[in-house]
């Protein structure tokens, strides 16, 4: 596998988010009715008990004119009578709402009527509200938890809808990631639009439609090219054989064999792209089978073990002979023709693209090519390598296709490989094999 993606940010999974959201959007809702019930219910005590106290005054006066005494709970100029009823500017019915707590009496309704003339007594009758006012409370208690238990009972409902909105998505987001990583067969299998997800999958279907067949026509047209200029150039290297020696044959060689090395590149290439190539796994000895591929290179070229205690032995072309066990733990099994490949083609890079000294070092199922050049651009850090696309001016000359051809093989061996720059300055290549 490649590592060329974007680390990506901590992020919360939808169905939290969306359950969130329901619990915020429950508690605001339960907020919002509990407040409006409490003042509703509060008005309406209020106003029943100021009718009560109006009406029971007038019984009460009623009472009081035809028979001299006092109804009960009516009373003559009492003590707590609220200021604003103790001298009424006329004969009418009046009542006033009490705030004050006592003698284990809650807020009031006083209703109060003039007995007489202008300096008679009063006669008042006081309504408490202490058991509707205890109604209430308990009223709002049975809010709080009835929005509690909604509560309760809305959160695990909106996470399980949000999963199943989640899911649906992720099974798009999986797909989307298929169709990225190279499978072009890949398909949500998304049938009737029934939702904007839905929709979301049908235009990703749509997508991987016509990418699949443009990429095929691609990759025909350059497996056709490949094939066609093969035989041409076959008989051109010939050709060349037949010249006369000089610089002038030499030139042409050089060139002719330049031209084969490309058409052998992109033969290579469309069979990665078509899916044509199988490893052959074999267990091989890690060391020694890089250190061929390096001498293959004829490139000048250090190599460095891992001596199974933390450090490396510096060795040149190929290395030293190791003990049994030595060599167990540096066995892998992968297939060796393609790691030759990988290794060769990361030397080759390193040493047309960067500055000597090149040096690789092998330690467990890693592989590490690094050389002292310019490193790697940053477009081919984040994007990774590109076909006919060198990177930077500084990089040299190339047709760009070692590192895609390196990449690709990695892949069909189910490995990791890592371009980084180091940071005192040089290209970093890792190959990591699977264990």
């Amino acid at each position: 596998m490649s590592s060329f993606r974007r680390r990506r940010p901590v992020r919360v999974a939808l169905r939290w988010k969306i359950a969130a959201l329901a619990a915020a959007t429950a508690c605001l809702v339960a907020v919002v009715v509990g407040v409006l019930v409490h003042l509703w219910t509060a008005q309406d005590i209020r106003g029943r008990a100021e009718a009560t106290a109006f009406n029971t005054v007038y019984s009460a006066m009623d009472v009081y004119r035809r028979t001299g005494t006092l109804a009960d709970g009516a009373e003559l100029d009492p003590d707590d009578l609220p200021t604003a009823l103790r001298h009424p500017s006329d004969g009418d019915r009046h009542t006033a709402y009490d705030e004050r707590v006592e003698d284990n009496l809650g807020p009031s309704y006083w209703g109060a009527q003039r007995v007489g003339g202008t300096g008679s007594r009063v006669l008042a009758v006081r309504v408490n509200m202490s058991p509707e006012l205890h109604e209430l409370r308990r009223l709002d208690v049975v809010m709080a938890v009835a929005s509690l238990l909604a509560l309760a009972a809305a959160v695990p409902l909106a996470v399980y809808g949000a999963g199943l909105l989640g899911r649906r998505l992720r099974r798009v987001s999986e797909t989307a990631g298929r169709i990225s990583a190279g499978d072009l067969d890949a398909r949500t299998g998304s049938a009737d639009s029934r939702d904007e997800v839905d929709d979301i999958a049908a235009t990703v279907d749509l997508m991987a439609d016509s990418l699949a067949r443009q990429l095929r026509s691609e990759r025909r047209f350059t497996a056709d090219v490949a094939h066609e200029l093969r035989t041409p150039v076959g008989g051109l290297l010939a050709a060349a054989d037949l010249l006369p020696a000089g610089e002038t044959e030499d030139l042409l060689r050089a060139r002719v064999r330049d031209l084969r090395g490309l058409v052998e590149d992109l033969l290579e290439i469309s069979r990665l792209d078509a899916g044509a190539e199988q490893p052959v796994r074999a267990h091989v000895p890690l060391a020694a089978v890089v250190s061929e591929a390096v001498a293959r290179t004829g490139l000048d070229t250090e190599i460095a073990v891992a001596d199974g205690t933390g450090g490396h032995t510096p060795q040149r072309r190929a290395p030293q002979k190791k003990t049994s066990q030595e060599q167990a733990s540096q066995t892998v099994e992968t297939d060796p023709r393609r790691l030759e490949r990988i290794v060769s083609n990361l030397v080759v890079n390193a040493h047309r693209h960067g500055k000597t000294p090149v040096r690789v070092t092998i330690e467990e199922h890693t592989v590490v090519v690094r050389d002292q050049g310019p490193g790697f651009p940053p477009d081919v850090l984040r994007d990774g390598p590109r076909r006919f696309h060198t990177g930077a001016a500084e990089r040299g000359s190339g047709h760009g296709l070692g590192l895609t051809i390196a990449l690709g093989q990695a892949r069909l061996l189910g490995a990791e490989l890592r371009l980084d720059n180091a940071p005192d300055g040089g290209a970093v290549a890792t190959l990591r094999l699977p264990t």
